[in-house]
């Protein structure tokens, strides 16, 4: 779908700089809520990337599975999978319940080296493009309340404040860089 493009693009370059400094050419990496897979677009030819996108027609409008090694077509909310080295939820968590949110970012702690996260600030959003997923449930996000409802992670990037990125406070060392 031409155009199509619902993610924040505030940003990412700084985030690749940041990854590309921290992990090593062909660590692995999942991409949640790969939607347009703009960070395989980015970051497809230094890491091995694996994505998740809930809403199917993403999968064919944006060629995902030309794109990722592997995609699935899922909810990350109870989607278990095995261990990559970087996980990125961009523009994921404000489409989530608190609770949820918090029980997917538990889990992906124990499944990976690092966390990213991108996430809008009081930005409220409903369905686009048919997609339901698209609404954002938590419209309310300011980096006080992130920091309340999200426990161990770092600020790495603010920009204008409208947007900011987080990565866990203590990441385990990798020997692989």
């Amino acid at each position: 779908m031409e155009g199509y493009m619902a993610s924040y693009d505030l940003g990412k370059q700084e985030v690749v700089n940041w990854i590309k400094n921290h992990f090593w050419r062909g660590a692995t990496c999942l991409d949640v809520g790969a939607c347009d897979g703009k960070y395989y677009d980015l970051l497809g030819n230094y890491l091995v990337m694996d994505a998740v996108e809930i809403f199917t027609p993403n999968i064919g409008w944006h060629q995902l599975e030309k794109k990722y090694r592997r995609v699935f077509n899922a909810d990350i909310h109870g989607l278990t999978y095995d261990y990559y080295d970087l996980i990125i939820f961009g523009d994921v968590l404000e489409h989530m319940s608190i609770d949820k949110a918090q029980a997917v970012l538990e889990y992906a702690k124990h499944h990976c080296i690092d966390i990213i996260i991108g996430v809008p600030w009081l930005y409220p959003q409903d369905e686009l493009y048919g997609n339901p997923y698209e609404r954002h449930i938590q419209a309310d996000l300011t980096e006080e309340l992130f920091h309340r409802r999200y426990h161990g992670f770092a600020k790495l990037f603010d920009f204008e404040n409208k947007y900011a990125y987080f990565h866990l406070e203590n990441p385990p060392r990798s020997n692989q860089f």
